[in-house]
């Protein structure tokens, strides 16, 4: 025996669809009252045509302005950033020549911090400066 194919008009479809999502019928409803065999083709259908699919996902409206906004914004957090990043490799720098010096110098900054520096030690200072 031949397998038979029914097909349904999309007027049909939409009339079938807007019943279920009027709350009417349930789809198991309509399936008896219409005589639909297959258990997948309302639900196919739903998901296809009806408007309870878009209900899930998320609708996000902005101004042209806003989105500028945000987009100079996520400009500006990577300059800060960049800026950090070089203060701190800055920083670095300074806390190694402050050692260097205290080798050199047989001194502990830390504990002599505004106590008097060789000559030497003031021009190479001027020169850093």
């Amino acid at each position: 025996m031949a397998r038979q194919t029914f097909r349904y008009s999309t007027a049909f479809k939409m009339k079938v669809i807007s019943e279920i999502e009027s709350g009417k019928y349930t789809i198991a409803e309509a399936r008896h009252i219409y005589d639909i065999n297959s258990a997948g083709t309302i639900p196919y259908w739903l998901k296809r045509y009806g408007k309870d699919h878009l209900l899930n996902k998320v609708v996000r409206i902005q101004m042209k302005d806003e989105r500028d906004k945000i987009k100079d914004l996520k400009n500006q957090i990577k300059a800060l950033e960049r800026a950090l990043s070089k203060s701190q490799v800055d920083n670095i720098c300074w806390q190694s020549l402050v050692e260097v010096i205290d080798e050199k110098y047989g001194i502990d900054s830390k504990k002599n911090f505004g106590s008097k520096l060789p000559p030497e030690l003031q021009e190479v200072l001027k020169k850093l400066s």
